[in-house]
């Protein structure tokens, strides 16, 4: 049996979850099973969450998250804590189900960087995992710790954003 790997995308750059999803998406083209667990985003007319659908039963995305977080670090509302503490709840049971092949925490990255999660919870988790699971954690500002213990760290770099030039967001672009 391989040990899985701890893989991350950081950046301010676009495509962390898009890299993630590419990552599923081979994943599941070998028979593996996969989880998705979203953290910040919700499912409102994503089209991955429309995607998430027609994959089939080795694919399951599981929208934690109430939507952007939109406050400074630390002045969150009791929802938001509660609803972070929940969602981390939920992903370590499904961490040590031992059910899938491949676990996606997207966003949990910023959880962390706000303090909504402990990054000491996060890596004891990381390290206790089953030993074939491969887990991904995305969003920017990935901490040192976390990138420390990982096996793959990517960084997305802005370059160039056409909402820098008012262009909104787009369907199949960023949503």
């Amino acid at each position: 049996m391989e040990n899985g790997l701890i893989l991350v995308n950081t950046g301010n750059g676009k495509g962390k979850t898009t890299a993630a999803l590419g990552l599923c998406f081979r994943a599941i083209g070998h028979d593996m099973k996969v989880l998705m667990l979203s953290f910040i985003k919700n499912a409102q007319g994503t089209g991955e969450v429309r995607a998430a659908k027609l994959l089939g039963h080795n694919f399951k995305m599981v929208q934690l998250g109430r939507g952007f977080i939109r406050t400074q670090k630390g002045n969150f509302s009791e929802e938001t804590i509660k609803n972070a503490t929940e969602s981390w709840e939920y992903a370590k049971q499904e961490i040590f189900s031992d059910e899938y092949d491949t676990i996606v925490l997207d966003e949990i990255n910023i959880l962390i960087d706000y303090g909504l999660l402990s990054v000491e919870d996060v890596i004891s988790v990381l390290r206790n995992k089953p030993r074939r699971l491969n887990i991904v954690l995305t969003g920017r500002n990935a901490k040192d710790q976390i990138i420390e213990i990982a096996d793959l760290v990517t960084e997305m770099k802005e370059i160039k954003h056409p909402y820098k030039k008012g262009i909104k967001a787009r369907k199949g672009i960023e949503f």
